[in-house]
């Protein structure tokens, strides 16, 4: 295959918007899209080298997978064992614990699976290893796509054209039937990806001829300057609100497939530019500054309190491609040479490598993120386990559209509940402490939270599985009502400035919801907004005394702010008429002024009220939920 100088320009364009996206650059909100670039390219080059293959009988699947592991492994290795010191110095055990699981899954191509089942893409820039996802969709896909190659290979060029072009088609119309109804899967899953790699390989398939008239040397112009103009167009454009890789992914990769297919660097003027001596040397290194950045950019936000400054992210995310160059000349390079490395060597390699993460992987599980090598004072604060406690404590799930009530109930098992617990993960996170305070009276409470899912018996139709889980959760509140005489409720309402006209509709129809409940004769305990952060308070108190000596100023936000943010909430929820029936718990009473006039406490006894940024920890919750018993006392319920 003869090499293409532009493709490897075209990496270029396609890293370096990564790059900026991850190091928080704003006007590259749509960098990510770098990735789908990266698997066009893809599909078109590992197409074109099975397809001539496959046509002189000279490919074989061990011979493919030989040139998989060189061109993979040896630059991955590499980084992810540099990774292992600073995670150990750096990350806190819950962090360690997520990054020993990601040891594991990275070492068997399986990271996408695990980050969908864990945090998802968008909102997981601490994670060192989240750019890894990319990589397990490349071998997953690489698993089955020779073996369908090489078995409808004999019935023509054609017909391998048209299977792959309906399964393209069929993959495409998947991945926009889940971006409105599973995000988190469409983004991170290979059969919603799937397309992307064969719309390059289509054009190695399908590629017009080299020779052209003048009109189609126009047309091969015109379509490389579509093609660039596409592309700028998603990374400057798109952001993580963009339903992706819905059709809006096909500005992107056509904008891609375009270039590719207008033809080498000699034959268009973006081609020429594409082909520059600098942008060709960050083609050329673009495999190993994606591996790079990431780590990079990760680790210096876990070794901060608080967020890195813009300046440390973009030279830091400059700076991956010094590391990227060594990898590739002293790597890279040297691994793809047959005659310094055997293929045995190389199977050898890749299986000892594999074997030594996924060791040190299921240790760090095992140990809960090697929880001894922290120092005790950080250990006495690190309040990772009481957030699974609460996570475990905290509601139940539907079964089709149904709630089994049985598996709802917390405290004593054997009471009857006659009080429910409503809201969303604010509510959930109130959960292990108020079983605890029910369970010391011998009673029990239904946990009918969900996370994302606030009261709301108004909601309009939802477009999303979300969306529609959490009305069909709502409509099983509605049915249940009649089972309890008392519900506590307790959502987070708490936005800066003027509050968007979505969600003050949605806070009307939640104050409309707890009328709803007033009106048919039950008892309601109405928790208040609590103040938030921008920082997670846990961490940031637990890198305080790692890595500052407990010099850092303790966080706290104005009471005054706090009460102008929430004023519209405020003033929603004392709208609601007096009534018997209605106790109102005031969060600002109890989290601020207890220390400082004017200030809201994050810790108490030097214990974080905080499970992160917004959610209280037990000790938070413990507050709260000493209010609600003395509200439940007071309505006869506890007696």
């Amino acid at each position: 295959m003869e090499y293409r100088r532009e493709i490897d320009g075209l990496r270029a364009v396609a890293v370096v918007p990564v790059i900026l996206f991850h190091a928080g650059v704003h006007a590259f909100s749509g960098g990510f899209v770098g990735v789908d670039v990266f698997f066009v390219i893809s599909g078109f080059l590992i197409t074109s080298l099975i397809a001539s293959e496959i046509q002189t009988g000279r490919f074989t699947i061990v011979q493919f997978y030989e040139r998989r592991a060189r061109r993979i492994l040896p630059a991955l290795f590499l980084v992810m064992l540099v990774c292992l010191p600073l995670a150990w110095q750096w990350l806190l055990p819950n962090d360690m614990r997520r990054f020993s699981e990601s040891l594991i899954a990275v070492s068997t191509f399986s990271s996408n699976i695990l980050f969908y089942l864990s945090t998802g893409y968008f909102g997981s820039e601490v994670k060192p290893l989240l750019h890894t996802w990319s990589l397990a969709i490349e071998e997953q896909y690489y698993v089955l796509f020779p073996l369908i190659l090489m078995a409808a290979w004999k019935f023509g060029r054609r017909s391998v054209i048209a299977l792959l072009a309906v399964v393209a088609v069929a993959s495409l119309a998947t991945a926009q039937w889940y971006a409105f109804r599973n995000p988190t899967f469409d983004f991170l899953m290979l059969p919603t990806r799937f397309w992307e790699l064969l719309v390059g390989a289509l054009v190695a398939l399908a590629s017009p001829s080299e020779e052209t008239s003048s009109h189609g040397h126009l047309l091969r112009q015109l379509g490389a300057s579509l093609g660039v103009a596409l592309i700028l167009i998603a990374i400057f454009a798109f952001d993580e609100t963009t339903p992706f890789p819905s059709f809006y992914a096909l500005v992107p990769t056509l904008g891609t497939a375009l270039i590719i297919a207008s033809g080498s660097a000699r034959q268009t003027l973006v081609g020429k530019l594409l082909a520059s001596k600098w942008l060709v040397g960050i083609g050329l290194i673009s495999y190993s500054a994606y591996l790079w950045h990431q780590p990079m950019l990760a680790f210096a936000r876990h070794r901060v309190a608080g967020e890195p400054s813009e300046a440390l992210m973009l030279t830091l995310g400059f700076g991956a491609l010094v590391p990227a160059y060594f990898s590739w000349r002293y790597i890279e390079a040297p691994f793809r040479d047959r005659k310094r490395f055997a293929r045995k060597q190389i199977f050898l390699y890749a299986g000892a490598g594999s074997a030594l993460f996924i060791l040190v992987g299921l240790l760090g599980v095992v140990t809960e993120g090697f929880r001894s090598r922290m120092p005790p004072a950080v250990l006495a604060i690190d309040i990772s386990r009481q957030h699974e406690q609460w996570l475990n404590a905290a509601g139940c799930n539907l079964h089709g559209e149904h709630l089994v009530l049985a598996e709802c109930i917390r405290g004593e098992q054997s009471a009857q509940p006659k009080v429910a617990l409503l809201g969303d993960s604010h509510a959930e996170s109130l959960t292990y402490e108020l079983a605890a305070a029910f369970n010391s009276h011998g009673a029990s409470f239904a946990s009918l939270v969900r996370a994302h899912c606030a009261l709301n018996f108004h909601e309009q139709p939802a477009v999303s599985d979300e969306g529609r889980q959490c009305q069909a959760y709502q409509r099983e509140i509605l049915n249940l009502t009649s089972k309890f005489d008392t519900f506590i409720v307790f959502t987070r309402r708490d936005l800066p400035g003027e509050a968007p006209a979505a969600y003050m509709r949605a806070f009307e129809e939640n104050t409309q919801s707890i009328e709803d409940l007033l009106a048919m004769g039950k008892q309601v305990i109405l928790v208040y907004p609590i103040p938030v952060y921008t920082t997670r308070i846990a961490e940031y108190m637990e890198k305080n005394i790692l890595f500052y000596g407990g010099k850092l100023p303790m966080l706290a936000v104005d009471s005054r702010q706090f009460e102008a943010r929430t004023k519209f909430y405020y003033d929603g929820y004392d709208a609601i008429g007096p009534s018997p029936n209605l106790k109102r718990i005031y969060s600002n009473e109890l989290l601020c002024h207890r220390v400082e006039k004017n200030n809201c406490v994050t810790a108490i006894d030097g214990m974080p009220l905080y499970w992160d940024e917004s959610h209280l920890s037990n000790a938070g919750a413990r507050l709260i939920v000493q209010e609600v018993m003395r509200d439940l006392d007071q309505l006869s319920h506890l007696r």
